[in-house]
């Protein structure tokens, strides 16, 4: 879609949008005023099935793998939570691309850096497993240092009157539109949703908030498994099950609760059952409201 007068680099405005929505951003200026709260319980008995599925093909894969590539499939169902507000105005993102910060090495001096990874409506698990794989190869190098790294040393040299007023002018440049598209590719709070491991670290997820910085409007954390004893009503025995609790943080002023609600349903049900990402979706939606 080309872009007309309005629109960002990183996403088109809408124009045909409830009037409603139009308001809320002044109602609610800050993404933490509008942040809702929600967690959901994965079952990982077919999750666990697909991934030494994928694990006996030759891929590297767990389950961060699996709640990527459900939610590349989401957003190409349901593209109205792919929107950001900024400058009190909604915009639909043109494109799909996800947040999460790795470590290079796991160890409490371990250096820890941020990567962006961009996906496809189209992707299918294998893309998924094959872009962020490649992505955290080059960036878990101890001598490696990518863009956003560099950004952030050169703010470290500076004077921090010098920071805050260079920190300033980046925000006054995102809300008026006027964001060099370099800063966007190389910082992490300019995308579709944030993820974080903390399985990798032994502990349970934990509501992470959004960024008033940026456009991120979901993030999502997942932690350690657990096990739930379930009693089956057929022949009432008890069956032990393994879950991976998520915990959801989201920015409300994008689309209404009805919409957000199917979206985590379809989502949940994907992660549940993911064997449909190993296929492209039939049809991908695009937002009416551009």
């Amino acid at each position: 879609m080309r872009r007309r007068l309005g629109d960002r680099k990183d996403g088109y405005k809408l124009r045909k949008a409830d009037p409603f929505f139009r308001i809320i951003p002044h109602i609610m200026p800050e993404r933490s005023d509008a942040q809702i709260f929600f967690e959901e319980r994965i079952y990982l008995d077919k999750p666990h099935e697909l991934i030494r599925q994928l694990r006996r093909e030759g891929h590297k894969v767990g389950f961060l793998h699996v709640v990527l590539a459900s939610m590349v499939r989401v957003i190409s169902q349901k593209p109205k939570i792919n929107r950001f507000v900024v400058g009190k105005r909604t915009y639909a993102r043109n494109e799909i691309s996800v947040s999460l910060a790795i470590k290079r090495e796991m160890s409490e001096n371990g250096e820890e850096t941020t990567i962006k990874v961009k996906f496809d409506p189209h992707d299918t698990i294998y893309d998924v497993i094959e872009k962020l794989n490649a992505e955290v190869d080059k960036n878990k190098q101890a001598a490696s240092e990518n863009n956003t790294d560099r950004f952030a040393r050169f703010f470290a040299l500076l004077p921090q009157f010098v920071v805050s007023g260079l920190v300033g002018f980046i925000k006054w440049l995102d809300r008026h539109n006027k964001m060099p598209k370099f800063i966007i590719e190389l910082s992490p709070f300019h995308s579709s949703f944030f993820v974080t491991d903390l399985g990798s670290l032994g502990i349970k997820p934990v509501y992470h908030h959004i960024y008033n910085f940026g456009t991120n409007t979901i993030f999502i954390a997942f932690g350690v498994r657990s096990k739930e004893q379930i009693i089956d009503e057929d022949d009432m025995s008890v069956q032990n099950r393994k879950a991976m609790d998520l915990k959801v943080v989201a920015d409300e002023r994008v689309v209404d609760g009805y919409y957000f609600a199917s979206a985590i349903k379809l989502a949940t049900r994907i992660m549940g059952d993911p064997a449909v990402l190993l296929d492209p979706p039939d049809e991908v939606v695009l937002d009416d409201e551009i």
